[in-house]
């Protein structure tokens, strides 16, 4: 037996992505959010709507970075979603959160998240709320990787959000290979 619960956004995980941007004057600013994910090998799509300040900072500077938010964050990375950047200019630095400026599109990098993606704004619908945008370049921590020298999720711990309960969760075990395991079924 299922239970309907109509139109509503339960897809998990959704990833807590933290979205930095300059304002007009150069002033870092950074929102939560976790509508969005990644659209083809090198495109990313947000859905923002058009009264955040990010929005018009991506808007104004063509360009914004993407964090994974991770476990040791999670309070300063909730803080800058409850905050709206319009009443609060300066919610970044209030968070405890320090920035770089990338090297690739002018848009902060916030130190603490280990995974960043900087990003070139393709275009923003403002009816849908849709942003698009072109990864210039991904960026990780090297406390994250593996011997390998990728990615570990294990040692980055990202948070997901869950749109049910209003909660954070962070992610499972490792539990199978993609690409190989339904092999067994060929």
């Amino acid at each position: 037996m299922r239970k309907n619960f109509g139109a509503k956004p339960f897809l998990y995980p959704q990833l807590v992505m933290v979205i930095a941007s300059y304002g007009e004057d150069g002033t870092p600013d950074a929102m939560n959010a976790a509508w969005g994910g990644i659209a083809g090998g090198d495109k990313i799509f947000l859905c923002l709507s058009a009264e955040h300040r990010t929005v018009a900072n991506i808007l104004h500077r063509k360009a914004f970075t993407v964090s994974v938010a991770d476990e040791a964050h999670l309070v300063e990375a909730d803080y800058v979603g409850l905050v709206s950047g319009n009443e609060v200019p300066d919610k970044l630095e209030r968070s405890g959160f320090h920035v770089t400026k990338s090297t690739f599109v002018d848009a902060p990098v916030i130190d603490e998240l280990p995974l960043v993606l900087e990003c070139r704004l393709l275009r923003y619908d403002p009816d849908s709320h849709l942003m698009l945008g072109e990864i210039v370049n991904a960026g990780a921590d090297e406390a994250v990787l593996n011997e390998a020298g990728m990615i570990d999720p294990a040692k980055l711990k990202p948070i997901t959000f869950d749109p049910a309960n209003g909660a954070y969760w962070s992610l499972g075990e490792k539990v199978g290979n993609a690409f190989a395991d339904g092999n067994k079924l060929k």
